[in-house]
């Protein structure tokens, strides 16, 4: 695992960055890319009190990284529109900082302000880091075209890295029919080697193997995720989808999914869809014909 790019934390290995670099092992020059990297594994294991304890006001003054790391951690923690706000300094007077780009960047796209998001992450200057982020942006907005385009630009300065393997899977995964099974290759070989292997992978399998019809495998796939990390909140909610499709009570995914990550995105969705389905209802008055 290389310290210094993300691959270890899109594959979800966020023990592995916090328990096999020691930041005393590397030179001064290379100890703050290393810090930074352990302290968005902390934030993606929901550590946000240790990490924002970690930072003082005056690290955060000086050091842009940590400011942008300090500000992700509040958002993720709680968000608010003083967190964003934060967030939109420190693009403007940072933005050539990648850590800003990335972490500011995220906290933008979550906060729907996806153009600030796209605009800070197109300062990046060969960061597949920022390529897979912007990417992803893409995907949300429903503009497949130029994620494939972020996508293959990639390939011109990092040819076979693992980033970029993701990243057009996960466009492979929008455009649907042969692209599939491309992906399926890609996650599947992620979640079966002993280096890649993680809930995550297993999941992203899961989920390919369901668009591919394969819903055993995918239970399969699945089940693995779950016994791995029980409070894994995206395999949850795709076990929600899961039994969803094989006309299975939800119940049990859903509380388990609600006790882990109340505001989770599908259990939001879904409150939507109920209040919304309540208000057309309301419109109606029973008749009934003698």
């Amino acid at each position: 695992m290389d310290p210094f790019s993300s691959e270890a934390m899109v594959q979800a290995q966020y023990t592995s960055v916090l328990n096999d670099y020691s930041t005393s092992d590397y030179s001064a020059s290379n100890r703050l890319p290393v810090q930074i990297l352990q302290y968005r594994a902390q934030c993606a294991l929901r550590q946000y009190d240790e990490v924002i304890g970690s930072i003082s006001d005056s690290d955060a003054r000086f050091t842009p990284d940590l400011a942008a790391v300090r500000t992700y951690a509040s958002y993720l923690q709680k968000p608010s529109a003083s967190a964003v706000q934060e967030a939109e300094r420190l693009a403007e007077k940072e933005g050539d900082n990648l850590s800003v780009q990335l972490l500011c960047g995220t906290i933008l796209a979550r906060a729907e302000k996806a153009e600030q998001a796209l605009q800070l992450l197109a300062k990046h200057t060969g960061s597949l880091d920022a390529v897979a982020l912007t990417v992803q942006i893409h995907l949300l907005q429903n503009r497949t075209d130029l994620a494939l385009q972020q996508a293959k630009s990639a390939r011109s300065f990092a040819q076979d890295a693992l980033l970029v393997n993701l990243a057009e899977s996960w466009v492979g995964m929008r455009q649907g029919g042969e692209q599939y099974q491309k992906a399926f290759y890609v996650f599947e070989e992620l979640a079966q080697s002993p280096a890649s292997a993680s809930a995550m992978s297993l999941v992203a399998q899961a989920v390919t193997e369901l668009h591919l019809g394969r819903v055993e495998e995918a239970e399969t796939a699945l089940n693995a995720a779950l016994e791995m990390e029980p409070e894994n909140a995206t395999a949850l909610a795709n076990k929600m989808v899961l039994d969803a499709v094989m006309g299975r009570d939800m119940a049990e995914a859903r509380f388990k999914l609600e006790r882990v990550e109340k505001e989770h995105e599908i259990l939001d969705d879904m409150r939507a869809k109920r209040d919304a389905f309540q208000a057309a209802m309301a419109k109606y008055s029973p008749k009934f014909e003698p």
